[in-house]
């Protein structure tokens, strides 16, 4: 019996790729659409031992492969479900495809996008003729609000990754890639809601099973690696916001059904590891990827540190929408992604030459930055980041060679907290006694999201520190202090589960005890 389910599940596999094999060869993409570029990498190619190859969807005339998929099914559309227009709900990339694709077509298009939107794609979509309705903190909110207009309103739903019309019109992506490469080893395919993972799959290993076709995500929107251990589609708690262009709490079904039979692996990547792929495409191409079309370079980089060597490599440069003002905060992280710099807490005597003597023992490595304060007669400490060149192990040489020469040292520079805020908010520990506890949040960022989350927050207990930054990504960061004593700890807690945010407690971190913990 086991042997015949198995025979039954194959075959439907296999009637499932054909289908779409046919479905992809046929898609009319190109009347809007265009063939985009295969790039080869020959300075990544050289530093990782593999050819790097990066197929350019930031090409498109939106700038992102989404314009494929939206065409696609607008194209196979009946006319009755096109007469009262569609609806799209989107947090950029998939509203400017369709935003372009009804106006190519004469098709009336309204897209919903949450209010954390980037302006560059709120701007855009306007632009190419669509009606915007702003909506909601989350692509889940805007999606609501799309369903619920696509009932009142007559107009056809336009999902933008879990449609079988949508899958095939991302597949053609993997019918250029195979016309220009023949000889490809493994792609690396980025993922949100799977739509242009499950295209390309399917059509590589219809006509060459042998590729690897790998599946890549930001570690905090991972909703396909969480399908697959759970075997089915399942909701992610919260999703991180950095790579707003993959921040899906929910794998599609019809993506999923055809991603389990035909994606050989799922590798997830870090913001830092992507602020760096961001740097390697633009020193190769010099355009600035956004951070959900850098994604499977990333994964390169990993998976490079591992494989044999040798291989003909292939990512998905999914778009370049990027918001111009999260460059600052790409540009801080991406020393860090590419393991280049090193951040220490060290120990300094408090008297005259120390830091210059400090500076010798670096063996004339640079200084990225230096943050100083007093703490008593004898010690002073010092947050200092070191530019390396040599990764994990020439980090560990430095600690060791600084340890060696009598100075406490303390790496963090895998310590959120540390690159996050504390960084830029060291200046001492406090003398006051209270019962401190330090909490990190993470909230959507919109004009009067800090008001927002202070109103919410209340004025239940006392703030003894707080740090925020807007770095003009689509979310904020608050470091923040309270004063909680021990029979007050429940209610606190039960406050903080009420109020909605993402936080994460760091009364423990290193980080704090060593520059802002009461003295």
């Amino acid at each position: 019996m086991a042997n015949h389910a198995g025979e039954h599940q194959a075959q439907s596999a296999q009637e499932l790729g054909v289908d779409y094999l046919r479905r992809i060869l046929l898609a009319p993409v190109y009347d809007v659409a265009k063939e985009t570029d295969l790039t080869p990498l020959t300075k990544l190619s050289a530093r990782l031992g593999n050819q790097i190859f990066l197929k350019r969807e930031d090409q498109q005339p939106v700038h992102s492969f989404k314009l494929r998929g939206a065409y696609n099914k607008l194209a196979n559309l009946p006319e009755a479900q096109c007469i009262h227009g569609v609806v799209a709900a989107s947090a950029g990339n998939h509203a400017q495809g369709l935003a372009l694709a009804a106006s190519k077509l004469g098709i009336n298009a309204t897209i919903f996008m949450p209010i954390t939107t980037p302006d560059i794609k709120v701007d855009n979509v306007r632009r190419l003729g669509a009606e915007v309705r702003l909506v909601g903190k989350s692509y889940n909110d805007a999606q609501q609000a799309s369903i619920e207009c696509a009932e009142q309103e007559q107009k056809t739903l336009i999902h933008p990754f879990d449609d079988v019309d949508v899958i095939a019109g991302q597949g053609t992506v993997a019918k250029e890639l195979l016309q220009q490469h023949t000889k490809l080893d493994a792609v690396f395919v980025p993922v949100g809601g799977g739509g242009l993972l499950a295209g390309m799959a399917v059509y590589l290993k219809q006509l060459r099973p042998d590729i690897k076709v790998i599946g890549v995500e930001a570690e905090d929107s991972a909703c396909l690696k969480a399908a697959m251990d759970k075997g089915q589609p399942t909701d992610l708690s919260q999703v991180g916001l950095f790579a707003d262009g993959v921040a899906v709490k929910r794998i599609g079904q019809h993506t999923f059904d055809v991603i389990k039979h035909y994606c050989d692996d799922v590798i997830t990547v870090n913001s830092d590891e992507i602020c760096a792929a961001i740097k390697d495409v633009f020193e190769q191409t010099r355009v600035i990827a956004e951070p959900a079309g850098a994604l499977s370079l990333a994964a390169i980089s990993k998976y490079c540190q591992t494989s044999k060597g040798g291989e003909n490599l292939a990512a998905v440069l999914s778009g370049a929408n990027m918001n111009f003002h999260s460059l600052r905060y790409i540009s801080e992280r991406c020393e860090l992604g590419e393991q280049k710099e090193a951040v220490f807490a060290v120990t300094i005597p408090e008297q005259k030459g120390s830091f210059r003597r400090f500076c010798q023992t670096l063996s004339g490595r640079g200084i990225t930055e230096f943050n100083y304060r007093f703490a008593d007669e004898s010690s002073a400490n010092i947050f200092v980041g070191i530019r390396i060149a040599g990764g994990v192990e020439e980090r560990l040489q430095l600690q060791q060679e600084l340890t060696k020469a009598g100075y406490q040292v303390k790496d963090f520079t895998d310590n959120e907290l540390a690159k996050l805020h504390v960084r830029y908010m060291v200046g001492g520990q406090s003398s006051v006694a209270v019962d401190e506890r330090i909490f990190r949040f993470q909230f959507p960022e919109y004009p009067g999201a800090l008001e927002k989350f202070l109103d919410t927050l209340g004025e239940y207990w006392n703030i003894t520190l707080f740090h925020y930054r807007n770095h003009g990504a689509a979310f904020g960061q608050v470091l923040a202090g309270f004063d909680v004593n021990e029979k007050d700890q429940l209610d606190f807690f039960r406050h903080l589960k009420d109020l909605g945010y993402e936080w994460q407690e760091e009364t423990q971190n290193l980080a704090y005890h060593a520059f802002l913990k009461q003295g």
